[in-house]
């Protein structure tokens, strides 16, 4: 039997091709048209519907160069199924290097949007009717915000059975139990009995190449799960730590932050983290962690108030199986399947 076409914005993909469809937005007041890109892959053989997203927040770019590597890869050329990526969701946020709509709306907290609402809301409609629906999972991308840095992580609802085993494939060194927030994309799309998780790594307007890797090899990951694509032999088994908890520690006083831990750092109750001084040096205040745990967020911003977030801190029963795990991260990700493409190696025949 030969597989249908994919239906999207009226455009048809035959099995074992590809297209980027452009979905209407709205207009700029410059008479310009504002569209959301989605490139189609359509596997020749049947399989599940899997959409990923990128840059729902403008700054978050991580995920844009996830996706541009998931679609240059050769290995989608047998893809069993389709697959949904889209490299920009915030158009707008994304020209402007800005996390939020021109109507300051977070698009993260719009959903399920409206067709006759705000620009947020529109937009949102789109992308969940049009991309998330006739999907059966998904993966969408960030990164952290507001000068922070996020460890590569998967924050997924673990009450939940298909979900659970998406996140345990996907293998980021961190599995945060994670409650759905009203008007997120994670939110509609449980609504809507879609498997989702949120990839987070790296800062905002910042490409940070661990996290890139780590981001697409997880795609793949899945992908291989889900049975879209061909497995490969892997020189170690990826595993997830799931976290029992997570908190920020924050800044007792404020003035200028001196950093005594990384991302991925392990880290002791009351071990002194950083500490906070004014600009002269005369007064200094020390930042303690407030458990035992793993770095899996931080500032990097070195100018502080009192109060703000400073270091996310993930808490284990095993701590140094966790620490082990993170060691064997960056050796995995040196495998060249995960590297940018050059130019001369990119084959864009599906």
């Amino acid at each position: 039997m030969v597989r249908a076409t994919f239906s999207l914005g009226g455009v048809e993909v035959a099995p074992g091709s590809a297209a980027t469809v452009k979905l209407g937005i709205a207009r700029r007041y410059t008479a310009d048209d504002v569209n959301l890109s989605v490139r189609v892959v359509h596997g020749k053989k049947p399989g599940p519907c899997l959409f990923v997203t990128a840059a729902i927040h403008g700054d978050e770019i991580n995920g844009v160069e996830i996706v541009r590597r998931l679609v240059q890869s050769g290995r989608l050329r047998r893809l069993r199924g389709t697959l949904l990526a889209v490299p920009v969701v915030n158009v707008y946020g994304f020209l402007h290097q800005n996390r939020y709509l021109p109507d300051r709306r977070d698009l993260n907290r719009s959903f399920p949007g409206s067709e006759r609402g705000s620009l947020a809301a529109r937009l949102a409609d789109v992308l969940l009717s049009q991309v998330v629906a006739p999907a059966d999972a998904g993966i969408d991308l960030h990164t952290g915000s507001m000068h922070r840095s996020n460890l590569p992580q998967v924050r997924a609802s673990l009450d939940h059975e298909p979900t659970v085993r998406l996140a345990q494939a996907f293998g980021a060194p961190v599995l945060l139990d994670s409650r759905l927030r009203d008007g997120s994309l994670r939110a509609a799309a449980a609504e809507l009995g879609k498997p989702i998780l949120l990839y987070e790594g790296g800062q905002a307007l910042r490409f940070d190449e661990l996290a890139i890797r780590a981001g697409l090899r997880g795609i793949f990951a899945v992908m291989e799960e889900l049975g879209m694509v061909e497995p490969r032999k892997r020189s170690r088994p990826r595993v997830s730590f799931r976290a029992n908890g997570s908190a920020w520690c924050r800044a007792p006083e404020s003035g200028v932050l001196r950093s005594r831990v990384s991302l991925g750092a392990t880290v002791e109750a009351e071990q002194v983290i950083a500490t906070i001084t004014d600009p002269l040096g005369a007064d200094s205040t020390e930042v303690r962690a407030p458990r035992d745990g793993i770095v899996i967020g931080a500032t990097q911003l070195p100018l502080v108030n009192e109060g703000d977030a400073l270091y996310h801190i993930a808490h284990f029963s095993k701590l140094e199986r966790v620490s082990s795990g993170l060691d064997g991260l960056v050796e995995a990700l040196t495998d060249t399947d995960f590297a940018a493409p050059s130019e001369e190696a990119v084959d864009t025949e599906f």
